[in-house]
C-alpha cells in the first residue's frame, strides 16, 4: 500500500513526538539522579526505553511504506524544576501523544490501512497506560 501525504505526516509527527519524549525523559532521569532520586530516575529510564521502542516500530512501518524516517520537528526540552513539575509536563506530553495517535488511528481506519491503524492503536494504548501511571505518581506525591 502506497502512503499518502497525510499518512506520511502522521507517521513523521509520531516519530518526532517519540524522539522528543526520549530526549525529555532522558534529561529528567539525569536530573533526578543528581537530586538523589534513584527510583524516579529508573522510572524515567524505563520511559525512555518505551519511547525508543515506539520510535523503532514507527520507523519500521515508515520503511515498509517507503516514507523517509525523519524526526525533524523536535520541540525544546522542558525538564521541569521539581519532580512534581516534571510529572505535570510529562502528563501534557502524553496527552498530546494520545490526541495524535487517536487522530492517526481514525484516519488509518477510514483509509482501510489496518496495519498502520493497529500500530497507532497499540502505541495509543501504551500512552494511555503511561498517562495513568503519571496520574498515580502525582497522586502519591507528598502534599505541601
Amino acid at each position: 500500500m502506497r502512503a499518502d501525504p497525510r499518512l506520511s505526516g502522521y507517521l513523521s509527527r509520531a516519530l518526532s513526538h517519540e524522539m522528543a519524549a526520549v530526549q525529555q525523559y532522558l534529561l529528567q532521569a539525569k536530573l533526578v539522579g543528581l537530586w538523589g532520586l534513584a527510583e524516579q530516575g529508573s522510572r524515567f529510564r524505563d520511559d525512555v526505553n518505551e519511547e525508543l521502542e515506539h520510535a523503532e516500530r514507527l520507523m519500521e512501518r515508515m520503511l515498509v511504506l517507503g516514507i523517509p524516517c525523519n524526526a525533524t520537528q523536535l520541540p525544546p526540552i522542558r525538564p521541569g524544576r521539581t519532580l512534581e513539575e516534571m510529572l505535570y509536563i510529562d502528563r501534557d506530553l502524553e496527552i498530546d501523544a494520545i490526541r495524535l495517535y487517536e487522530e492517526a488511528a481514525a484516519y488509518c481506519e477510514r483509509r482501510r490501512d489496518g496495519e498502520t491503524m493497529q500500530l497507532m492503536r497499540s502505541i495509543l494504548d501504551d500512552e494511555l497506560a503511561h498517562l495513568r501511571e503519571l496520574d498515580q505518581q502525582l497522586a502519591a506525591l507528598p502534599k505541601e
